[in-house]
C-alpha cells in the first residue's frame, strides 16, 4: 500500500482510507471460514427480515431496539464499552439527561463502518443524515440508507436529485427525536478526523451537539473503500467477537460566549452571526469555524487520534488509484 503514500496526510502521515486488514494463519483461516459460513445465512435472514419487514411494523421503539441488539449479537458484537467523557464508571445512571444525546440534539459521530448506525438507531434512535462537502444542508435518510451509505459511492457534494434540509427544520420536524450527522460525509477507517461539513453550523443556539466517537477492536470491520460488501461481510463474521468502544463528550451549542475546563459552552443571541452567515453564502463565520474546531477536536481526542486535511475530493482520487482507474 506504500504506492498510495500519496493519500497520507502530510502533516501527519496518517492514511485515513487505506482499508485494515489482520493476517491470519492457515489454521486461523480454516477456523474463521468455518465461523464465516455457519452465521452467513443466519445473519442475512435476519437481516432482510428486519429491513424489509419488520422496520416497518406499527411496534414499540424498544420492539425494534431489541431486534437490532439481535442483529447485532448474530455477529458476536457483545461488548460495548460506553463511557461519557470525563464521568467516572459505575455512575453513568446518576447522569442527567442533558449529559447524554437527548430528543432535540444532535449526535456529531465519526463514520467507519456501516455498524456505526445499527448501534446509534440501538441506543438513541435517532433521525439518521447525509452530509455534503460544502453544503449547508443535509438530506435525511432511513436507518437502511444510512447502512448502506457507509459503503456506498464517494460524493463529492450532493445529487441534483438530493431533497436537502437545514439541521434546524429537521429540529423543527421531529422535536422529539435525536438528530445524527456524521459530519466527515464519507467513511474512514479510524485512524483520524477528516475536515467537517458546515451542516452542523446550521444548528440553532439552544441545540446541544454531542461528538460521539465509535470505534471497533478489531478495526477490521471499518469500511474505508466503498463497495466492499463481501469484505466487510468476512471481517465481520468470522472473527468470534466484536468489540465497541463508544466515547460520549459533553454537549456543545452554537454562538459560544466561552467555555469552561469541561468543555461545557454558553449559548447567545445570534442574530449578527446569521445576518453574516447569510451574506457570506457557504462560507462559514469566525464563530461558526469555532464550533466545527470545538466539535472536531473532541472528536478526535475521544477517538486518540489527529484530525487531517484530506476530504472527499482525495478519497475520490485514492479510490480510482485503487481500482486502477488511474495512474500515479
Amino acid at each position: 500500500m506504500e504506492k498510495y503514500s500519496q493519500f497520507r496526510d502530510k502533516s501527519t502521515g496518517i492514511a485515513p482510507f487505506l482499508p485494515v486488514t489482520t493476517p491470519l494463519s492457515a489454521f486461523s483461516t480454516l477456523t474463521h471460514s468455518l465461523l464465516f459460513l455457519f452465521r452467513l445465512p443466519f445473519f442475512l435472514t435476519y437481516a432482510f427480515s428486519y429491513f424489509i419487514v419488520f422496520h416497518y411494523l406499527p411496534l414499540p421503539v424498544v420492539a425494534r431496539k431489541i431486534a437490532l441488539w439481535g442483529l447485532m449479537a448474530i455477529p458476536g458484537i457483545w461488548w460495548v464499552d460506553l463511557q461519557l467523557d470525563g464521568v467516572r464508571r459505575g455512575t453513568l445512571s446518576e447522569q442527567p439527561r442533558e449529559r447524554v444525546p437527548h430528543p432535540g440534539s444532535v449526535i456529531a459521530a465519526n463514520f467507519t463502518s456501516p455498524i456505526d448506525a445499527v448501534y446509534l438507531a440501538a441506543i438513541f434512535d435517532p433521525i439518521f443524515t447525509v452530509s455534503y462537502p460544502g453544503s449547508r444542508k443535509l438530506r435525511k435518510v432511513g436507518l437502511l440508507s444510512a447502512v448502506i451509505r457507509a459503503l456506498g459511492a464517494v460524493q463529492t457534494g450532493p445529487p441534483e436529485y438530493a431533497d436537502l434540509v437545514e439541521i434546524e427544520d429537521l429540529l423543527n420536524e421531529y422535536p422529539g427525536r435525536v438528530i445524527a450527522v456524521f459530519p466527515e460525509c464519507g467513511t474512514t477507517n479510524g485512524k483520524a478526523i477528516l475536515p467537517f461539513s458546515p451542516a452542523l453550523a446550521e444548528c440553532p443556539p439552544n441545540a446541544h451537539i454531542f461528538p460521539v466517537s465509535i470505534r471497533y477492536a478489531p478495526s477490521d470491520v471499518t469500511t474505508p473503500v466503498p463497495g466492499r460488501w463481501f469484505r466487510f461481510l468476512w471481517d465481520l463474521l468470522s472473527q468470534p467477537t466484536t468489540c465497541i468502544r463508544v466515547r460520549i463528550a459533553e454537549g456543545r451549542c452554537k454562538e459560544t460566549t466561552g467555555s469552561g475546563s469541561n468543555g461545557t459552552v454558553a449559548a447567545t443571541n445570534g442574530n449578527g452571526n446569521l445576518k453574516q452567515r447569510k451574506a457570506a453564502g457557504s462560507e462559514l463565520t469566525s464563530d461558526e469555524q469555532k464550533l466545527l474546531d470545538r466539535i472536531a477536536e473532541a472528536l478526535a481526542r475521544l477517538s486518540r487520534v489527529k484530525r487531517v486535511g484530506l476530504t472527499m475530493n482525495e478519497k475520490a482520487a485514492f479510490v480510482e488509484a485503487l481500482n486502477g482507474k488511474k495512474t500515479w
